[in-house]
């Protein structure tokens, strides 16, 4: 593997935080974002402003992200909100997400491309069922870091037995759900312990400070050892005098590296050929990795078009049934029967929900264990489940355990487009089943 790749694909951290309501998130990223360097002049004297104009004479730092009127009336945050910020060490983008029981979806939402969820407490509160909820999602959305950020310890003292419980319960309950590697940082956003500086009142506590730790964790995957996976977003045919018979795929690469001359498969067809040339930036190129942009050109003229996948090494078996853990998104319920439209990378089909196999029931208490509850009639919004769908053309789907970006897909409302449920395909994490799954509908001509 080249430094080239390796630099390429650990030089961004894509996090988001979470946590339940008023456990400081905001104010966690605006001093995050302030203690930085990473707020302009211009930002600042906006949010110093506002503040004053609220009675406060420090500047509310929770302003930089909450910008909707609504989220500043209220000191609560809506919206998923990013943020793109740089240190010396590496660069950042940022999706503050909304901690009401309302806005879980939000969370799916921002942490669908995450590598890293800081997922905060109050330490006052310790782990509630919000705090559970948002690091279930995690786990379900294979996120491989969490960082679990115990906030406004001033208001506990900086009390270490505090700060240790916590972390004790949260870890616990985190390796149940299958996540391997977890950071806890005794902070105080407000006061700035421990966020981009070393706290002066919490001596007892040796490890890295937050900002620290997103700087020097480990992200991003060797893409060499992954299947390369190539959607195919737009066909190239310029058919000029000076490119006669130039025929290009472009696309962006979703994982793995494609060399000149390795074998590919065309999925769903079946086809397969050999990668001819590599245009990167209007340059021939040797190879590729994710996440490029490229063109890629093939020793043969074959039938595809977008939606089509190039996939090099084992490919996924194309199939037009579907079995998924899925987060419901929208308010309208989703039911067994429901004609939907999938889309799976570049490629949007229709699709048949031929049954809710069961919906998970999240733990709202410690000692309890997610549970398959099944004979649910649907699933409503920020409800986890599994399903299984009947699409009318064959799909290449990856397993989500085995890649996050050709294992996820969309439910879609056919009648105006509104974004209904995220999938993974394949199952979610190791779950207790309490009753027996319905039978599925028949199926109906929509497939």
């Amino acid at each position: 593997m080249s430094t080239t790749i390796e630099t390429s694909a650990t030089s961004l951290l894509r996090f988001a935080t979470a946590g339940s309501v008023d456990d400081g998130k905001s104010t966690l990223v605006g001093r995050l974002l302030h203690d930085s360097k990473s707020v302009l002049a211009d930002q600042l004297e906006a949010v110093e402003h506002a503040s004053r104009s609220r009675g406060q004479e420090a500047p509310d730092l929770a302003l930089l992200t909450d910008g909707l009127r609504a989220e500043r009336e209220q000191g609560i945050t809506i919206d998923v909100a990013y943020r793109y910020f740089a240190t010396p060490r590496r660069r950042f983008i940022l999706a503050d997400t909304p901690g009401h029981v309302q806005y879980t979806r939000n969370m799916v939402t921002g942490a669908s491309t995450a590598e890293l969820a800081v997922v905060l407490v109050d330490a006052r509160n310790g782990v509630v069922e919000q705090t559970r909820r948002h690091a279930a999602v995690a786990a379900l959305l294979r996120v491989p870091h969490i960082v679990l950020a115990v906030n406004k310890m001033d208001l506990v003292g900086y009390a270490e037995p505090v700060f240790a419980a916590i972390a004790e319960e949260f870890t616990g309950y985190a390796a149940s759900l299958g996540v391997k590697d977890v950071l806890a940082v005794p902070i105080s956003a407000l006061a700035g312990d421990n966020v981009v500086e070393p706290s002066a009142h919490m001596d007892w506590y040796g490890g890295p400070t937050l900002l620290e730790h997103l700087e020097t964790v480990p992200v991003g995957s060797d893409p060499s050892a992954e299947p390369a996976r190539f959607p195919v977003q737009y066909v190239i045919r310029p058919q000029t005098d000076e490119h006669p018979d130039y025929r290009g795929y472009a696309g962006q690469l979703a994982s793995g590296v494609l060399r000149v001359g390795d074998p590919v498969t065309v999925l769903p067809s079946g086809l397969t050929s050999t990668v001819a040339a590599i245009d990167a930036l209007g340059r021939p190129a040797d190879l590729a990795w994710a996440p490029q942009s490229v063109t890629v050109r093939l020793a043969d003229d074959l039938d595809i078009s977008r939606g089509d996948l190039l996939a090099a090494g084992a490919a996924p078996a194309p199939t037009k049934d579907i079995e998924a853990t899925v987060s419901h998104l929208n308010e309208r319920p989703l039911r067994a029967g429901d004609k939907v439209l999938l889309k799976h990378t570049t490629r949007t089909v229709r699709a048949l929900v031929k049954e809710i196999s069961y919906r998970i029931a999240l733990p709202t208490k410690a000692g309890d264990t997610l549970e398959q509850r099944s004979g649910a009639e649907g699933l409503n919004v920020n409800d986890i489940g599994h399903v299984k769908l009947r699409t009318a053309e064959p799909l290449a789907l990856d397993d989500y355990t085995d890649n996050r970006r050709t294992g996820s897909f969309l439910l879609i409302d056919p009648a105006d487009g509104t974004t209904l449920t995220a999938g993974m395909a394949g199952e979610a994490f190791a779950t207790v089943r309490v009753d027996d799954a319905p039978g599925a509908p028949d199926e109906e001509d929509w497939v």
